[in-house]
Formats: structure tokens, C-alpha cells, sequence
């Protein structure tokens, strides 16, 4: 179980950049879709092309969005676990006993849940 947690955490960090990626450009999609507005055709297409091929002047603030947030660092004597760290840990307890597709099935629904 502990080898399912340890990479559940990499795979978490490995693909985070990219997360943080389609954030942004989903974020910058949004506000560029928002300033063209009446815009039709060809002309909202230049200026979508041009909108969204531009450098943000200054970082606004981010919208909240479903994209998932940095993961927590593993719990060491010096850094208390995350809730989400928690949920996990006691969720593997209940689920103690279970394998295969029943366990993936209790582990997801544990995990909604609470």
C-alpha cells in the first residue's frame, strides 16, 4: 500500500507543471473569449489569434478553477500530513481485506466521500 501511495504522490508531481500549464491557458482563453465579445467571423478570429499569442502584461489574479492545486509533500516529523493525506490513510484502513476491482471501488468512494 505504501508503494500505491508513494505513486499516487510522484505522478502527482510529474504531471503538475502541465496542470498548472492548461490552467493558464485556459485562464488566458477565458479572458481573451470575454474581451471579444461582439466580435463575428473573420474578425474575431484575428483577434483571438492575436489575443491569445500574447504575453500576459502583469499575472492577474488566477480564477478559481477545478484544476487540481499543488499536492502535499509526504508528512515528516516536521510537516503534519495534508487532509487529503489523512483521507487516504484512513481510507487504506477501512479497506484492509479488499482486492481488486472491489478495492477500487470502496477506495473511490472513501475518498469522495467524508
Amino acid at each position: 500500500m505504501k508503494r500505491f501511495i508513494t505513486a499516487i504522490a510522484i505522478l502527482s508531481w510529474v504531471f503538475l507543471p502541465v496542470a498548472e500549464a492548461a490552467t493558464e491557458q485556459q485562464n488566458k482563453m477565458v479572458t481573451c473569449n470575454k474581451e471579444a465579445t461582439g466580435k463575428k467571423g473573420d474578425e474575431r478570429k484575428a483577434f483571438m489569434k492575436d489575443c491569445l499569442s500574447k504575453k500576459p502584461a502583469a499575472p492577474a489574479a488566477p480564477e478559481k478553477s477545478a484544476a487540481p492545486e499543488k499536492p502535499a509533500a509526504p508528512a515528516t516529523a516536521d510537516k503534519p500530513a495534508s487532509a487529503q493525506q489523512n483521507k487516504m490513510a484512513t481510507c487504506n484502513k477501512e479497506a484492509d481485506g479488499k482486492k481488486g476491482d472491489e478495492r477500487k471501488k470502496f477506495m473511490s468512494e472513501c475518498l469522495k466521500a467524508k
